[in-house]
C-alpha cells in the first residue's frame, strides 16, 4: 500500500495539532483552594454532596468587591458578571498536600 499526497497532508496536520496541544499544555497556573480552617467547610460540602456548585455558593461571603477579599484586577469573572463558579478553575487540594 502506497501512502499518497493526501495521506501525508493528513499525517502532517495531525502532527501540527499534536505539537500545538503539547505546547499549550503545562502547569496549572490558578491557585488552589487553601486547606485551612476558613475553607474547611467547603471541602466538607464537596465531600458530603459531591457538588462543587453547592460549595461555590459560600464564596461571595468573603470574596467580594464590597470590602471583602477583593479579586485581582485581571480576574475573569466577578460576582456582578454572573454566578460564582470558583471551583471550576480553583481546584481543591488533596489531603496531605
Amino acid at each position: 500500500m502506497k501512502i499518497g499526497k493526501k495521506d501525508w497532508l493528513f499525517i502532517g496536520l495531525i502532527g501540527i495539532v499534536a505539537i500545538i496541544f503539547i505546547a499549550i499544555s503545562g502547569e496549572e497556573k490558578t491557585k488552589k483552594v487553601p486547606l485551612d480552617d476558613t475553607h474547611k467547610p467547603f471541602y466538607e460540602i464537596v465531600a458530603k454532596t459531591g457538588s462543587k456548585m453547592e460549595a461555590d455558593k459560600g464564596c461571595p461571603a468573603c470574596h467580594n468587591e464590597q470590602g471583602g477579599i477583593s479579586f485581582p484586577p485581571k480576574h475573569p469573572v466577578k460576582p456582578k458578571d454572573g454566578p460564582m463558579r470558583c471551583l471550576f478553575c480553583h481546584k481543591l487540594q488533596k489531603a496531605g498536600k
